[in-house]
């Protein structure tokens, strides 16, 4: 006879290498020589290992526990069966099952039993009551640790600690291996895209690639590279590169339509890099597509987008009608945003003092450069000139190099200087050589800064003053 302290560790051995068949073996072969209240225990442990695979053994899971049951009914009163069972329903559908996972049960001498009940409150998106969960991660077989670090940083993302977040997917990337490094390295590269860290996100993902096989055959790892690609595309984006990022958005499409589902998320990344590029009309079938297929909560995200594609392409009634729409979702993070963007609907369809009104709205609440763009469009429109270069140098003061609105900043005060005479010569200059620096020959904006650039020039020589190269 023997009991499952004997078979545990080598069982969780062999998971740490990732070898379930044996891990399952050893857990088979130690119940076959004990007693019936240790095969109990032995059908508890297999059921912990059927729940790693998430929604794809919930048959093994149920039947584990229930042969547990009937070897040894005394155990249904055990955390790690309590825990367990929890998980079981919440995954079978029963959504407010983790939400009363009794308190004693969350801080349960068994770490085994802790981690599971920290997966399922993990499940139902209580994240408060999850990081109540008094478990560190080492004290948790290899297999388990990692996963852990992985939970508790869902957790903190949930409420918003994007910085613990990515701290604890590191510590999952660092115990796991293989395909589940790569995911946990994605993890964190998405957490720290959020927070704008770029150089941490393209250090995590370049060590992801390096763990993919060139041509992916198996499914998992196909959905799992496409992640990758999508993450990338939304890296080289935010970097300034989106030619790059279309390539890499093709690819997380193409991978994704091989081994799986079109997904929300790919379809408004590459409406977005379409954008980025020009591209307004073919954004717009992407934001559409983003739009069907996004759960209700992400719905908002792709309307906006779509909405400011119309903007783009100068339908403004259109992108009226679906920001309307957006702004009625009252959990929409970004009112302020949405408040600038019918600003400038109002704007284009010449409703001048509707547009200030809103934009001055939008500016109080934080939207500050889509609503000093607006502004410095209608201060325009009014002949005052001084007003709309104080929005406009607030517009390149919080815009990114670079960008496109930091772009739209740079011609109209290199224009507006112009209008008013060139009574600083170098000042057109310069703001005329950093747009064109940025701005395409065949843009209809290259020979206005040209004609600029080159009078400042004339202006600055006339005047002994010095031309910048």
């Amino acid at each position: 006879m023997t009991d499952a302290a004997t078979f545990w560790p080598l069982a969780c051995a062999a998971l740490a290498e990732g070898d379930y068949a044996q891990a399952f073996a050893l857990l088979q072969a130690g119940a076959l020589i004990s007693a019936p209240t240790e095969q109990a225990r032995y059908a508890l442990l297999a059921a912990s290992l059927h729940a790693l695979y998430g929604d794809q053994a919930l048959a093994e899971l149920r039947l584990s526990l229930q042969q547990a049951r009937e070897l040894d009914p005394a155990i249904g009163t055990e955390p790690l069966y309590q825990a367990l069972d929890a998980e079981l329903q919440i995954k079978e559908g029963h959504l407010d099952v983790g939400l009363k996972l009794p308190a004693e049960l969350l801080a349960a001498p068994d770490p085994l039993a802790q981690f599971h009940a920290l997966t399922s409150l993990v499940l139902v998106g209580d994240a408060p009551r999850a990081l109540e969960v008094q478990l560190e991660p080492a004290e948790l077989p290899a297999h388990l640790a990692w996963r852990a670090a992985a939970l508790q940083a869902e957790a903190h993302e949930a409420l918003g600690d994007a910085e613990q977040a990515s701290a604890l997917y590191a510590q999952a990337a660092a115990g796991a291996q293989g395909p589940d490094r790569a995911v946990m390295l994605q993890e964190m590269a998405a957490t720290d895209l959020a927070r704008g860290e770029l150089d941490a996100a393209g250090a995590a993902l370049a060590e992801a690639r390096s763990l993919y096989s060139a041509q992916p055959e198996d499914g998992g790892e196909g959905l799992s590279l496409s992640t990758w690609h999508y993450l990338q595309a939304q890296l080289d984006l935010a970097q300034g590169r989106p030619d790059q990022a279309l390539t890499e958005i093709k690819a997380a499409a193409e991978l994704e339509g091989r081994f799986g589902d079109p997904s929300y998320g790919v379809a408004l990344v590459q409406g977005q890099v379409l954008s980025a590029l020009g591209r307004s009309e073919e954004a717009l079938t992407f934001f559409g597509r983003a739009a069907e297929l996004a759960q209700p909560g992400d719905r908002a995200y792709a309307q906006h987008e779509l909405a400011v594609a119309l903007l783009d392409l100068d339908r403004p009634l259109e992108a009226q009608e679906m920001l309307e729409t957006v702004a009625r979702e009252g959990s929409y993070p970004f009112q302020a945003e949405i408040l600038a963007d019918l600003a400038e609907c109002d704007y284009r369809l010449g409703q001048l003092a509707q547009a200030q009104a809103g934009a001055e709205q939008a500016l109080s609440q934080g939207a500050v450069i889509p609503a000093s763009l607006v502004l410095g469009n209608v201060a325009l429109e009014y002949y005052h000139l001084d007003d709309a270069l104080t929005h406009f140098a607030r517009v390149i003061g919080t815009s990114p190099p670079g960008s496109r609105e930091w772009l739209v900043g740079q011609q109209m005060t290199a224009d507006i200087l112009a209008q008013q005479g060139f009574r600083n010569p170098a000042q057109v200059y310069a703001h005329a050589q950093q747009a064109l620096e940025h701005t395409p020959e065949g843009d209809d904006w290259h020979p206005t800064l040209q004609a600029h650039l080159d009078r400042a020039a004339e202006l600055m020589q006339a005047g002994g003053g010095r031309v910048l190269n």
